[in-house]
């Protein structure tokens, strides 16, 4: 199992790149777990320093669930198991190799273990696994975040959505590509993402949850003087 062993290390370094906390600082010379959110992901990053470092910061998490998922679970070094009665092991294997990236981006090594929230990586993670999966997540995420302008919102809803697209695609269609691990996944993906979203949760209840004002590129913060 030393195939594993190395994919999962790997990947989970890879998932440590603090990709909010980096851009911030080298774009803006500020460390974005000091302002707004106080949030080391994209969604603070574009609140707070504007649409451009903000997308910078979203492409690198989402790249490092692709690398993990896509490119690192790849490395063989032995033989790895034959799997389980139902599900592929290649597959099973992509996935840890995603959910030890997921860990890295909210514990990264690189930055004192205080990183995001996970959503873009998990998203990354599951564009390398099944796409067209995520290509309706994605849609439903986009339908959801322009009808509520709330970000948190859009993120649960995609979050929950996608292992009920698996079950419809899996069960419903009788898609055989798709591994029923991944309905597995999904719903763990889900679960660790309504908890790491419980503050947004207290704040959409009490009415205080962040919304967004415009869909113009944001300026940012830091643009508005506000730091």
């Amino acid at each position: 199992m030393l195939s594993l062993a190395v994919i999962l290390i790997l990947s989970y370094l890879a998932g440590s790149i603090p990709g909010s906390v980096w851009v911030g600082q080298w774009m803006h010379g500020v460390d974005i777990r000091l302002h707004g959110s106080r949030n080391a992901g994209a969604t603070n990053v574009f609140r707070v320093l504007g649409w451009k470092a903000g997308v910078l910061a979203s492409f690198v998490d989402l790249g490092k669930g692709l690398l993990a998922a896509g490119v690192i679970a790849s490395l063989r070094l032995d033989a790895l198991p034959a799997g389980f009665a139902v599900w592929q092991m290649e597959v099973v294997v992509r996935l840890l190799a995603g959910v030890a990236a997921i860990i890295g981006h909210m514990y990264p090594v690189w930055a004192g273990f205080r990183g995001g929230k996970g959503v873009n990586t998990a998203a990354g993670v599951l564009f390398a696994l099944t796409p067209a999966t995520m290509g309706i997540t994605l849609a439903i995420f986009l339908i959801v975040l322009l009808s509520s302008r709330y970000v948190s919102v859009a993120s649960l809803s995609a979050a929950a959505a996608f292992p009920s697209v698996v079950a419809i695609r899996r069960y419903v269609f009788d898609i055989e590509r798709v591994d029923p691990s991944l309905l597995v996944f999904g719903i763990a993906i889900t679960v660790s993402i309504v908890l790491a979203h419980r503050t947004n949760i207290r704040r959409l209840f009490s009415g205080t949850e962040n919304r967004i004002r415009s869909f113009r590129p944001a300026q940012g913060m830091k643009g508005r003087g506000e730091l």
